[in-house]
This record gives C-alpha cells, sequence and structure tokens, in this order.
C-alpha cells in the first residue's frame, strides 16, 4: 500500500473522529483541497502523521476549531466579480422591489465584505429599509470579524475599484472610516443585517429567501455535497427567487437543474421557478 492511500485512510478516521465529536461533516468535502489543508495544518503543529492530530483534536476544542478554520474559506473582497453585482443592481433588485419586504442569504459570508456590499447596493437602490440580510458561516471567528466590519485599509483601493465597476452611485467613502491602519464600515450599513452560525453541510433550510448568494463555496465539496447544498437553496428560496453562485459553480448535473431558469448565464444567477 502506497503513502498516498495510508494517509487517505488516516485522513478518513480524522474526518469521522471530528463528525462523531462535534457534529462539522467535512467528509464530502474535495479530498485534494482538504489533504492540503490537513498536511499544512500538521506541519505547523509539529505533528508527523494525520493520526497523530486525532487524540489531540478529540480532547482539545481549541486545537479543533484552529483545524476547523483552515477549512473555511476566508478569502474574499468588496464587490468582488463587479458585474454580478452590476447584474443584480440592474436586473435583480428591480424585480426585487416589487415585494413589499426582501430577505436576503449570504451563505458562507466568510468575513463580511459582500455582505456590506449587498447593504451598500440596497441602500444606493432606496429598499434597504425593506430588506433583512442573513449572513451565515460555520466558522465562528470569521463571523465574529464580520460583525466588526473592519478591514485592512491596504485593500481599499481594490474595493473602492470595484465599487464603482459595479455601478456604484456615491462616493465608496461614503461609507465607511478610516482608523489607523484600518477601516471601520458605518455603523447604519449593520442595522438589517443578522449573523448566524449555520452549517451548510448539516443544517436545515433557512427560512423563504428572495434572494441567496453562495459564491465560491462549494468548489470545495465533492458532487454529492454540492447536490445536497443545491437542494437545501431551492428548498430556502421562495417561487421566482433568485440563486447566484459563484463563477466556477454551476447547476449541471444537480437534481435541481429543471427546477431554475438561467437568468444570467454569465453571472451564474438563477431563477426558481414559478
Amino acid at each position: 500500500m502506497t503513502k498516498t492511500e495510508i494517509e487517505k485512510i488516516e485522513a478518513d478516521l480524522l474526518l469521522e473522529g471530528i463528525f462523531k465529536r462535534y457534529g462539522y461533516d467535512f467528509r464530502n468535502y474535495s479530498r485534494a483541497s482538504l489533504m492540503r489543508r490537513i498536511n499544512s495544518f500538521r506541519k505547523e503543529s509539529g505533528i508527523y502523521r494525520i493520526t497523530e492530530l486525532l487524540p489531540k483534536l478529540l480532547y482539545d476544542e481549541s486545537f479543533f476549531a484552529s483545524l476547523a478554520y483552515r477549512f473555511s474559506i476566508t478569502v474574499t473582497e468588496m464587490f468582488r466579480d463587479p458585474s454580478v453585482y452590476k447584474t443584480i443592481r440592474e436586473k435583480v433588485i428591480s424585480f426585487l422591489k416589487t415585494y413589499p419586504f426582501i430577505k436576503v442569504w449570504l451563505a458562507g459570508c466568510a468575513t463580511g465584505e459582500e455582505v456590506y456590499s449587498m447593504a451598500i447596493m440596497f441602500k444606493e437602490e432606496g429598499i434597504y429599509d425593506r430588506v433583512q440580510i442573513y449572513a451565515t458561516d460555520f466558522n465562528d471567528h470569521a463571523l465574529r470579524l464580520a460583525k466588526q466590519g473592519i478591514y485592512s485599509v491596504k485593500h481599499i483601493q481594490q474595493h473602492t475599484l470595484n465599487y464603482q465597476k459595479s455601478g456604484g452611485k456615491e462616493s465608496f467613502s461614503n461609507y465607511y472610516h478610516s482608523k489607523y491602519d484600518s477601516v471601520i464600515v458605518n455603523g447604519n450599513l449593520k442595522s438589517r443585517i443578522t449573523f448566524a452560525n449555520h452549517n451548510l453541510v448539516s443544517d436545515s433550510a433557512f427560512g423563504e429567501m428572495h434572494l441567496i448568494l453562495c459564491r465560491n463555496v462549494m468548489i470545495y465539496f465533492d458532487k454529492i455535497l454540492q447536490n445536497r447544498v443545491l437542494q437545501l437553496f431551492h428548498g430556502s428560496l421562495i417561487y421566482n427567487g433568485f440563486l447566484c453562485l459563484g463563477s466556477k459553480e454551476s447547476l449541471r448535473f444537480s437534481s435541481v437543474k429543471d427546477k431554475f431558469i438561467e437568468f444570467a448565464k454569465k453571472e451564474k444567477i438563477y431563477q426558481k421557478k414559478d
């Protein structure tokens, strides 16, 4: 048996132990991505074999939290992929304006940059007082950062450029204030946002949403888990509600493919059939 085959057995035991101990199910995450993160964490922890991680993970909750943070993808930015936000602004929001109240779910919100991007857009379209945004992630550390809304000033130039390309109507600097080497999101943007822990792998449907964004999260799941999450989103949307996925994600080959229409092909925006 090769070293790679043995490491696969070790990883299976590790993930099974995490599931039984903490209820977090990473067993259907993309294995190649998961192995990179496990081995990186193992080396940084000064541990020689994957199975040697297991006893410490089972008995030390903070040690597990450190590994779970590695499994959570927190790379994001304000108005990431501006054309997506421009399409939502020009085509989706005009449809949503017909509702008296609008519920939006950002699943896998990471550190919150895209949450505040949506808040800014709804504010500029004059309907933020009718919107409730639910921002969820299984990573409590990322959620704490998202709630704070404090970001490094070194990224502000890129965020500003993205905002302008997305069809922004104001000066981006109107939405934050600077302090030392950070920018802090204005408090009025937080008024319609609820941050909550939610695990796409194991938790149930999340209300009746008008719009769900889950971008570049499912690329780390295998096909079985991707399909389960897409079923979850379908069940969480109202009829004619919208689902926005990441650039490398799709409804193709999923069990819900025929339950949506392709609303904006390039931007991966789908609308649930009536």
